[in-house]
């Protein structure tokens, strides 16, 4: 009795788990077409090249990817010897978030290839279509990182304030308004009795 009370258990929870497994790529998906500006139905298009053709192109995305990617970390290593914090910073996220996409972009390359590999054309276009997904933002990260802004550190050293006063403020101003504060007193509301 206790086994097939735990045969239940464990099942119901792999129920659970396949639909927040089932529920995390369908967001992700979600996710991914309103990163590209589109809907989901767009990732579910049927992609019109051939199998080679999609190789083909999709080594041209992963090529891209990185070339962002060699970019924005020539910009930051630049930014570090200019002692440019702000920038550093900025670029440093940018590259970070590409790295991640590139990451990315050549897993799904490699299950685009073995896909090619089997003549799967559905995954194939599914791999494809990801791909493009990852190129587009590893465009947008670079497009970012070029509009980090860098500021001036400024000259260090000691600092002086110098103040200075209003000559026409009267010397005996006090700062306290010279009419006396007269406060408005308002009774509460009368209580309400309720309907009988």
């Amino acid at each position: 009795m206790k086994l097939r009370a735990r045969i239940v258990a464990v099942s119901s929870l792999a129920v659970a788990c396949l639909g927040v497994f089932t529920f995390g790529v369908a967001r992700a998906q979600q996710g991914a077409a309103a990163a590209v500006g589109g809907t989901s139905a767009e990732l579910r298009k049927p992609v019109t090249l051939s199998l080679e053709d999609m190789n083909k192109e999709g080594d041209k995305a992963v090529g891209r990817v990185e070339m962002n990617a060699t970019t924005v970390r020539r910009m930051l290593e630049k930014a570090r010897t200019d002692r440019d914090v702000v920038k550093t910073l900025c670029l440093n996220d940018k590259l970070n978030q590409l790295d991640v996409t590139l990451r990315s972009a050549r897993e799904r390359k490699v299950g685009l290839e073995a896909a090619i590999a089997r003549r799967d054309t559905d995954l194939s276009g599914h791999e494809f279509v990801i791909l493009g997904v990852f190129k587009q933002r590893a465009d947008r990260l670079f497009s970012e990182a070029n509009q980090c802004v860098g500021t001036d550190v400024g000259t260090i050293g000691d600092t002086t304030v110098t103040p200075t006063v209003d000559p026409g403020i009267p010397d005996d101003y006090t700062g306290v308004p010279t009419t006396p504060y007269m406060p408005v007193i308002v009774p509460p509301p009368a209580p309400v009795s309720p309907a009988t």
